[in-house]
């Protein structure tokens, strides 16, 4: 296979990890990753809050929890090798009310079956040693979670896959994927590339590509836009680490964070309302094809049914910042709308069965010489060295695959 092309579509992290590992494990194959903007890592990629996760939510032995802590050490590793930044600044997991305190205790065993470092209980005293200005009755301290750059990350990932002999072709929105003899055909417009064997690593629009590959049309992606405050400068020494809530398992996003960056900002959010648009970072953008899609799937429907009070909830604080701060003030007491300016928005790629359930895991389909990531969503940044490894091993057939 050393002769082979392996064509790649999306340049966020997963599809240049995914490439640089092809490159670094079969010397001589050829990688070309297509994207159809300008610059890599613009989507979900250059909008991700930077942590690096422990592993902490994640059920024990799916895909996200194995390749989770497997990508850490290897985000670590390349982060130290390649002087980028990489900062443990640790986090907390706050119990604010006495009705938490169970599953704050499951979410413990789920994290020590994880094999979470140096994870452990502390009370509300403790919860003051770490986070001074901190609220809770009782939190988990994950001291190694840590925070860094991801777009400077993917950087250097098209960078190592340059410097190997491949190719990252900018500005080639793929609009068509054939099947011919011994290989793949990869459109853009009147454009064709051919190449033996192609990974679909489309993010936002995972779905869209892998209906050109001839991909089972489920799961659909519905984009969820994550909107932020920032931390007015004269206020960030209020927050040393990352704090967060007790996740709803009924939910899959996290609530109301509060996020330093490595450039020394502070975060506070994401909430999660449905974007009306796949790239839907302002509120203004709207996707008639978009929305039409969204309402033409019967899982879209089930999902409202059964999430309409937390939608409400979620788009209350969209609008109101004195509602998108009461939430937050829980967690450090006094900080409120006078404290935060409005910050940017990410869309997250969620996938949605038919059913109307939200999937949870990593999702990754086969489909003859096409390899569709269907569903990467957070920790997928942190685990994306290690999401390389999975689909690099699935595809040659070697190990590397969990």
């Amino acid at each position: 296979m050393a002769d082979e092309t392996i064509g790649i579509v999306g340049a966020g992290i997963v599809g240049l990890a995914t490439g640089r590992e092809i490159a670094l494990r079969r010397p001589g194959t050829r990688v070309v990753v297509f994207e159809k903007e300008q610059e890599v890592s613009l989507h979900q990629t250059g909008h991700n809050s930077g942590v690096v996760h422990a592993g902490i939510y994640y059920t024990p032995g799916s895909l996200k929890a194995d390749l989770c802590v497997r990508g850490v050490a290897l985000l670590r590793a390349y982060c130290q090798d390649r002087a980028l930044p990489y900062q443990e600044i640790g986090k907390l997991v706050v119990a604010v009310r006495e009705d938490e305190l169970g599953r704050m205790d499951n979410l413990y065993e789920r994290a020590r079956n994880n094999h979470v470092p140096e994870l452990r209980r502390i009370s509300k005293d403790e919860i003051k040693d770490i986070e001074p200005n901190a609220g809770g009755v009782a939190a988990l301290h994950s001291p190694r979670t840590a925070i860094t750059d991801y777009p400077a990350i993917a950087r250097q990932f098209a960078k190592d896959i340059t410097e190997s002999g491949g190719e990252v072709r900018l500005g080639f929105p793929v609009t068509g994927v054939t099947t011919v003899p011994g290989g793949i055909e990869v459109a853009s417009g009147q454009e064709r590339v051919r190449v033996d064997r192609l990974i679909l690593c489309a993010g936002l629009q995972s779905d869209t590509v892998a209906k050109l590959a001839q991909d089972k049309q489920e799961p659909k992606i519905v984009p969820f836009r994550g909107e932020y405050m920032l931390l007015r400068p004269e206020r960030t020494h209020l927050v040393r680490g990352l704090i967060y809530p007790v996740p709803d398992p009924r939910y899959p996003f996290l609530g109301v964070h509060f996020t330093p960056r490595v450039d020394g900002t502070v975060e506070v959010g994401p909430n999660a309302v449905l974007a009306l648009a796949r790239e839907g970072y302002a509120r203004s953008r709207i996707s008639p094809r978009d929305l039409f899609g969204l309402a033409a799937y019967p899982g879209a429907w089930r999902m409202a049914a059964q999430h309409w009070r937390t939608g409400i909830r979620e788009y209350r604080g969209s609008f109101s910042a004195a509602a998108f701060m009461r939430d937050a003030g829980l967690y450090v007491p006094g900080v409120g709308v006078r404290d935060v300016v409005r910050g940017g928005a990410g869309v997250r790629a969620q996938a949605l069965d038919r059913d109307g359930t939200l999937v949870d895991d990593f999702r990754i389909h086969q489909v003859g010489r096409i390899t569709a990531v269907r569903n990467a969503p957070s920790p997928a940044a942190t685990a994306s060295m290690a999401i390389a490894e999975h689909i690099a091993g699935a595809v040659f057939g070697d190990a590397g695959a969990i």
